[in-house]
């Protein structure tokens, strides 16, 4: 057996398995509801009333941390803007970012529900693969369920 199906074949057995946690058993249907209460918090069905994808619904991160996002395009201002500009001018100033990188899932809020939106915060507001990836499975499995 090739080495890349072997999650593969262990894992298919267990999709509609129960699973025994603390003593209880957890239904397929109870990880579910589990996983879409997940998407829905990061959505914004949270404390904040917040999503923490970037452009979707009214409320949003419009300051992510990221460089690109942070530097006005050349279709707006066609002057060149230097790596020094783009930092001190750009990525340090408290503004939305002119370009939104929508889609993008930030690393916020943290373990108390705060999340400020400040690009200078990387830990909370750092849009990465890692915080997306994991989302893209689960969000395929949501979409089907309706």
């Amino acid at each position: 057996m090739p080495p890349s199906t072997t999650l593969v074949l262990l894992f298919n057995p267990l999709i509609f398995a129960s699973i025994h946690c603390a003593g209880v058993t957890v239904q397929p249907a109870d990880l579910y509801h589990l996983a879409q209460s997940q998407v829905d918090y990061i959505l914004g069905s949270n404390p904040k009333g917040m999503s923490y994808m970037v452009g979707f619904g009214s409320n949003y991160p419009t300051q992510p941390h990221h460089r690109g996002a942070s530097i006005v395009t050349i279709k707006k201002d066609p002057k060149p803007v230097t790596c020094q500009e783009g930092y001190q001018v750009w990525f340090n100033r408290d503004a939305p970012n002119p370009n939104v990188l929508v889609g993008a899932i930030v690393g916020g809020p943290d373990e108390h529900d705060g999340y400020i939106d400040s690009r200078s915060d990387y830990q909370l507001g750092e849009p990465a693969t890692v915080t997306v990836a994991p989302l893209v499975g689960v969000l395929a499995r949501v979409a089907t369920n309706n």
